[in-house]
């Protein structure tokens, strides 16, 4: 049975060894080190107005769930800014099962509704995109690179 709990401080450690695990393998291919996950994750469970969730099936972590909400003009909105699965727990339908839990919640909390970004044509994108999430076509990401990478 799965167990959802409150993100906290006392459980961000699990969370950091899960993005790493996570992030630094196929498909992203990233370069987290303790340092800066903890720093990445630490910051968003301070900002205002957050709110997420670790969930275990057995006491074994599942994964992650993470954002906060923001005022617009239609009442709040959630940021997602994390959704993380244990890399041997991918593909067997837990993020979904997370995806839905927050929404509940979120619901419960009046919250209006959800936005996040993520890359083009990936599995991130397949994933939401089967959860019945829609590109925005209102809206376009843009960005400004300072330094080569």
């Amino acid at each position: 049975m799965t167990e959802m709990l409150p993100l906290t401080s006392e459980n961000l450690e699990l969370c950091i060894e899960l993005y790493m695990n996570v992030f630094n393998r196929e498909p992203w291919n990233e370069r987290w080190t303790y340092e800066t996950a903890k720093e990445r994750l630490s910051d968003l469970l301070h900002t205002p107005k957050f709110l997420g969730f670790l969930f275990h099936i057995d006491h074994k972590p599942v994964g992650f769930i993470a954002g906060n909400s923001k005022v617009s003009d239609q009442g709040l909105t959630y940021y997602l800014a994390e959704l993380c699965v244990n890399n041997q727990m991918q593909g067997k339908g837990h993020g979904s099962k997370m995806l839905r839990a927050l929404e509940a919640e979120l619901q419960k909390r009046e919250i209006k509704s959800l936005y996040l970004l993520t890359a083009n044509d990936g599995l991130a994108e397949a994933f939401y995109l089967k959860n019945d999430y829609v590109v925005n076509e209102d809206r376009v990401v843009m960005k400004k690179n300072f330094f080569e990478n």
